[in-house]
C-alpha cells in the first residue's frame, strides 16, 4: 500500500515524503490549480459541497477522478493513502454539504494554510464514499505544514478521528493510527526490545520508517533534508513481485515529497532514474490550469516550465 514519513523536527527545513503502492498503476497527473478556481465535492449527495480555491496548488491525481497528494502555497501538504473500508467507516447523510474522499485532498489544499485551520473546521463538511473505477476506497488523510505541524485524519465508524501535533511523524495503512502507535512501542528506541522489522505490511513499514527517521542526522543543508525522506521513503518501498500475507502485489508506482519551508514539490517514478521537481513560488500567482505527464521519463531536474495550459477534468 503506502507510507507517509514527515521530518519535522530538523532545523534546516521541513519535508516530507510518500510513495504509492498499488495492484495498478493509478495513471498520476500532476495538476497546477490557482486560486479561484470553482470546485465541487463530487459527491452523489443532493448536498454535494462547492468552494473556490483560497490558494494554488500543485496536486496529483489517481486516474483523473480525484486528488491523492499535493502542496499548496503557504506550505500545507495532505496525502491520502489507503484504508480498509468498513461499511460504517463514513458518516451517514446528516445534511451537511458533502465532499467526496476522492476530492478531500484537494478541499484542504484549496481551503486552508495550516494544519491547525483544517482541524478547526474539521467537522464543517462530511466525508463520504465515492466509488473509484468500481471500488470501494476507504481513505485516511495525512496533513503538515511548514511550521511542523501534523495531522492524521480517519473516518471511524462515523466520525473523524484526528490524531493532532508535531509527533505524528508516520503514516501507513491498516490498522488504524492507535494500533499502528501501539505495535510501535513493541520496538526500540520507542520503549520496547524488538529490532526493526523487515517485511512490507503496513505495521512493519510503519515502524522501520519511524526508527530509521529517528535515527536520521542533522541535514547541513535543503539538498541533505529533501534527499533524506526520500531514502527513508525508498527504505519501505515495496519491489515489484514482492508478495503480502495475502498473495497481493502492490508495488510501488511512485514516490514524492515536498519542501514545505521553501514550497517545492517533488516526484519520481519508479520507472524513471531521475527525480523532478516544481516550485510553487513559480507558479502560484497563475491564473490558468496547468498539467503534465509525470510518468515522461525525460523530466529531470526544476520542470516547471514543463507545465502546459490543460483542462481540469476531475
Amino acid at each position: 500500500m503506502c507510507t507517509r514519513i514527515f521530518w519535522n523536527d530538523n532545523a534546516v527545513a521541513k519535508t516530507v515524503s510518500r510513495c504509492m503502492d498499488w495492484a495498478v498503476s493509478d495513471e498520476p497527473d500532476l495538476w497546477f490549480v490557482p486560486r479561484g478556481t470553482a470546485r465541487d465535492g463530487g459527491s452523489e449527495s443532493t448536498q454535494n459541497h462547492t468552494w473556490v480555491s483560497r490558494y494554488a496548488s500543485v496536486v496529483l491525481s489517481m486516474w483523473r477522478l480525484g486528488t491523492v497528494d499535493g502542496l499548496n502555497e503557504k506550505g500545507l501538504a495532505a496525502h491520502a493513502l489507503y484504508l480498509d473500508p468498513t461499511p460504517d467507516m463514513y458518516a451517514v447523510d446528516d445534511g451537511r454539504a458533502s465532499v467526496a474522499n476522492a476530492l478531500w485532498v484537494q478541499y484542504l489544499l484549496d481551503s486552508f494554510a495550516t494544519v491547525a485551520e483544517a482541524i478547526d473546521a474539521i467537522d464543517d463538511v462530511r466525508i463520504s464514499s465515492r466509488l473509484l473505477r468500481g471500488q470501494q476506497m476507504g481513505v485516511h488523510v495525512a496533513l503538515e505544514d511548514a511550521s511542523g505541524d501534523s495531522a492524521i485524519i480517519e473516518p471511524i465508524e462515523g466520525r473523524l478521528v484526528v490524531h493532532h501535533g508535531p509527533e505524528f511523524q508516520v503514516m501507513a495503512n491498516s490498522p488504524t493510527m492507535d494500533a499502528q502507535v501501539a505495535n510501535l512501542a513493541r520496538y526500540k528506541p520507542f520503549g520496547g526490545e524488538l529490532p526493526p522489522p523487515g517485511d512490507i505490511t503496513s505495521l512493519d513499514r510503519f515502524v522501520r520508517a519511524s526508527y530509521f527517521l529517528h535515527y536520521l542526522p542533522e541535514p547541513a543543508n535543503v539538498e541533505q533534508a529533501v534527499a533524506g525522506v526520500f531514502q527513508l521513503i525508498q527504505n519501505v518501498a515495496v519491489p515489484y513481485g514482492a508478495p503480502y500475507q495475502d498473495g497481493g502485489v502492490y508495488p510501488t508506482w511512485w514516490e514524492a515529497g515536498a519542501d514545505l519551508t521553501n514550497g517545492t514539490y517533488y516526484f519520481m517514478s519508479t520507472r524513471s532514474p531521475s527525480l523532478f521537481w516544481v516550485s510553487l513560488d513559480d507558479l502560484k500567482d497563475g491564473d490558468r490550469v496547468l498539467s503534465l505527464n509525470p510518468r515522461d521519463e525525460t523530466l529531470v531536474g526544476d520542470s516547471a516550465h514543463r507545465l502546459e495550459p490543460a483542462e481540469l477534468v476531475y
